[in-house]
């Protein structure tokens, strides 16, 4: 059977997973691996979702999660357009184009001299559905059902049913919700969700620069909110990086609207000349920040993942690395579930990945939150106190390497996919 069709009138599929993005196909791409028949539902042609104007946008993927993704026979798809992430450079700065005044650095080599593992990868979300969708095409028990949307979810004791807009229908041991922080799937079983908007937007670009990154991810934390410069592999000889550029909500939509010259000027503005002259290549994407958390994570048959459980502020770029983790975890769950004869959509089985990944989701976005409302300012009181933290950090090599390891995504009850262990 290809990769992209029409279900029969009545399919069926051990799991069924509704929302065919990066965290959706992965957890496909898993099960399917181990063996289990699994339908995903996609709302977008798989087309668009690769064409490189869909959201230009550059995910970085922490070392652990890169783990996962090799793990689901993705990763050799995507590794020759994937920029290791070799040093991280966090700096303070006020935002009127001076120079940093402090900053912390996290050099790979630190954790092990004579073979470092890169703290990550930069790729672009391009390639990373391409690489997915290649790997979902390769796995005989995985039918991608794309583009389709879910008109209703039926649930009983012992099944779900999957209703699509067609009329078509697909019954499965249990559902996972996986269409991102506005899922209608998780809004139909009644689960609520504890939100704010933020009063910031993201600017999303990529750049070309006259000097080479070295493989240098920089976060400048200004007024406004963070700006990200992250480095991306060189393309037809240009020095590229993906920028994430916070920005005050009522200023984003002026500042994306500059012509090219004085898009340039700003950008450089926040960051300095470190990298030489650079200009914008591509288009410019702007989003507003929002954070969402739901109540639950799982309901009778249901199972919600990624963003459609809990989204957070872009700081650090942990939202992806959050969801493949919430892949690791449910991934587990449900495969041991099936090792031992047990109903994959029981109650017990999903409340073990909402125990396993809960605490850790609600850990970062506190994290983020918190870093985002301390850095986001030119109080001289928090200047102070942030400065002297950075500092305090730089110069403790334990609490450090504790700080490295975090941004590696290698902390914590990690499952076995994380650690580079075979599901």
């Amino acid at each position: 059977m290809g990769l992209f069709c029409t279900p029969m009138a009545e399919d069926t599929a051990d799991v069924a997973i509704v929302g065919g993005g990066m965290v959706g196909m992965t957890l496909a791409a898993a099960l399917g691996g181990a063996g289990l028949a699994v339908v995903i539902v996609d709302a977008e042609a798989p087309a668009a979702r690769t064409a490189a104007p869909f959201d230009g946008r550059s995910s970085a993927i922490a070392f652990g999660s890169q783990q996962v993704l090799a793990g689901v026979g993705a990763w050799t798809g995507m590794a020759a357009e994937a920029q290791p992430i070799l040093d991280i450079r966090v700096s303070d700065g006020d935002g009127r184009g001076g120079v940093s005044r402090l900053f912390l650095h996290y050099d790979h080599r630190t954790l092990a001299p004579e073979a470092a593992p890169p703290f990550g990868h930069i790729v672009e979300n391009r390639v990373i559905r391409r690489a997915l969708l290649q790997r979902l095409a390769e796995l005989p028990t995985v039918r991608h059902i794309a583009p389709a949307r879910v008109a209703g979810v039926s649930r009983t004791e012992s099944t779900a049913i999957l209703h699509l807009d067609g009329g078509e229908s697909v019954a499965t041991r249990f559902v996972v919700a996986a269409d991102g922080r506005q899922s209608a799937v998780r809004a139909a079983a009644g689960i609520r969700t504890v939100e704010w908007a933020y009063p910031q937007a993201g600017i999303v670009c990529t750049v070309a620069h006259e000097k080479p990154h070295g493989g240098v991810a920089h976060e400048h934390f200004l007024p406004a909110g963070p700006f990200a410069m992250l480095p991306m592999v060189d393309d037809a000889g240009l020095h590229r990086s993906s920028i994430v550029w916070t920005e005050r909500r009522d200023l984003a939509p002026k500042m994306l609207a500059l012509d090219e010259a004085a898009f340039a000027a700003e950008i450089e503005r926040r960051f300095g000349p470190s990298l030489g002259g650079l200009r914008a290549i591509g288009g410019r994407w702007i989003y507003p920040l929002t954070l969402v958390h739901a109540e639950r994570y799982v309901d009778n048959r249901l199972a919600l993942l990624g963003d459609a459980a809990h989204a957070i502020h872009p700081i650090a770029g942990q939202g992806l690395n959050l969801g493949l983790r919430d892949v690791a975890a449910l991934a587990e769950a449900v495969v041991d579930a099936r090792r031992l004869g047990l109903d994959i959509g029981d109650a017990l089985v999903l409340e073990r990945y909402q125990r396993w990944r809960r605490f850790d989701n609600l850990v970062l976005m506190a994290v983020t939150d918190g870093l985002n409302r301390l850095f986001s300012n030119d109080l001289a009181p928090l200047r102070l106190v942030r400065d002297l933290g950075l500092a305090a950090v730089n110069q403790l090599p334990p609490l450090k390497r504790l700080f490295m390891r975090h941004a590696m995504g290698m902390v914590g009850d990690l499952p076995r996919l994380v650690r580079g262990e075979r599901l």
